[in-house]
């Protein structure tokens, strides 16, 4: 092959080129260059120039395309243009007709769609029923027989309209359709198939929650009885105070801290609920609050011998002898007697405090501090989290004092008021 180019040709492009030069060649000898000449007639000037092969051919390319073009198009209109006419009024036809039978199954289809929805609605009431009476679940499943009953006849009509062979609708219109119908006869059929599992299961379902919130109403009230009445003593102090049950709750159920917890999140009821939903989101909400104070507020005695020696009120002073304020109560006691927390908190302040010498004051939240008094040696520092029950303290006779005892003070937002209730079982 090699041989052959090189013996016939003097170079691999002159071997490909060479059926395209034979092809120009024969062009050439067809369409020859020829002179033309024209002469101005307003001067008489003779102009001459060259048409060459290539503008010959192209000339006679374009001629010959636009003369067949001219001949198709007139045959065409002559021999086509009944045809056409014919086949136009054809497709207006069918195209009215398709619109009036799109028309007729989009009417069907909305009918069945609106009867469905009417199922739906039916089937949610009836699954209510323990709230109704006998006549209006009667009433009530007689309806749902008669919309049965028209679904099934819509949808017989229906599948004759789509299995009809003169109905063929445009595809994106049919598919469209078609999806919708299927949709809805599809959840009718489950409907009906779970409609009697539902009846039977609904009595069941609305006994087990009358059971549960029965309950858990009955669990809510005991509890709130029962942490009312171990928060019962300290009423009269609380009132005196300016605070009620409603707020100390709101206020609990607000409060955190490592010992109590996060704050409380209500549970969140519909307006539109039944009102014993309300009440035990509101009982549980009481119940929540009630139980944080039992261990907020700071009830209990600091100290395991609860003899009471001096109380909170006017007393004479053992100093100067005159009336004075004692605002706290004073707790019999040797130096080193254990001292302890009675709620969870947080010391605020340990060390000396002019007038009550060695002193640890707790910080426990919603406001309430304790304040011991005269102590002989500290067991936490500033900034300790103790919980209840922890030794905070020894007993002792530091600052002004006329003996080993416990000066015990309850602050509420750093105003002493009087802690007996607190203090007594």
């Amino acid at each position: 092959m090699i041989n052959f180019i090189t013996r016939y040709f003097s170079s691999l492009w002159e071997f490909i080129t060479a059926p395209f030069r034979l092809i120009w060649r024969g062009i050439e000898r067809l369409f020859p260059p020829r002179d033309c000449t024209i002469m101005d007639t307003h001067d008489g000037t003779v102009s001459t120039y060259q048409q060459s092969s290539f503008w010959r051919f192209t000339k006679f390319c374009v001629i010959t395309t636009m003369t067949i073009w001219a001949a198709w198009s007139t045959y065409v209109y002559i021999y086509h243009r009944p045809l056409l006419q014919k086949r136009t009024q054809q497709l207006e036809q069918m195209r009215a007709q398709h619109n009036r039978q799109t028309s007729d199954l989009k009417t069907y289809l909305n009918k069945y769609n609106a009867l469905a929805r009417d199922l739906n609605i039916t089937d949610d009431k009836i699954l209510k029923s323990n709230k109704l009476s006998d006549a209006e679940k009667e009433n009530l499943l007689n309806t749902r027989s008669k919309t049965i009953g028209e679904l099934d006849f819509l949808q017989t009509r229906i599948v004759e309209m789509m299995t009809d062979e003169n109905y063929i609708p445009e595809f994106d219109k049919l598919s469209e359709i078609m999806l919708d119908f299927e949709l809805v006869r599809s959840e009718n059929d489950t409907l009906k198939q779970r409609h009697q599992q539902i009846l039977e299961s609904a009595v069941e379902i609305s006994t087990a929650d009358n059971q549960i919130v029965n309950a858990v109403s009955k669990l809510s009230t005991e509890n709130i009885e029962e942490l009312r009445t171990q928060l019962k003593k300290i009423n009269s102090s609380i009132s005196k105070l300016g605070l009620s049950e409603a707020q100390l709750i709101a206020q609990a159920n607000n409060y955190s801290n490592q010992f109590i917890g996060g704050i409380y999140v209500p549970l969140k009821i519909s307006k539109n609920a039944d009102a014993k939903y309300q009440k035990i989101a509101q009982d549980l909400e009481k119940w929540h609050g009630l139980n944080r104070l039992t261990k907020i507020l700071p009830i209990g005695a600091p100290v395991e011998n609860k003899v009471i020696t001096s109380p909170f009120g006017v007393r004479d002073d053992p100093f100067t002898k005159t009336k004075k304020q004692h605002k706290g109560i004073d707790f019999a006691g040797k130096i080193g007697t254990e001292l302890y927390a009675v709620a969870p908190g947080r010391v605020v302040s340990a060390g000396e405090r002019t007038g009550y010498g060695t002193t640890v004051e707790i910080d426990h939240g919603l406001g309430f501090t304790t304040l011991y008094a005269h102590l002989s040696k500290l067991m936490v520092s500033r900034g300790d989290w103790v919980r209840p029950g922890t030794v905070i303290g020894l007993g002792g006779s530091s600052g002004r004092s006329t003996g080993p005892h416990l000066h015990y003070e309850i602050r509420y937002k750093g105003n002493p008021f009087n802690p007996t209730s607190f203090v007594k079982d």
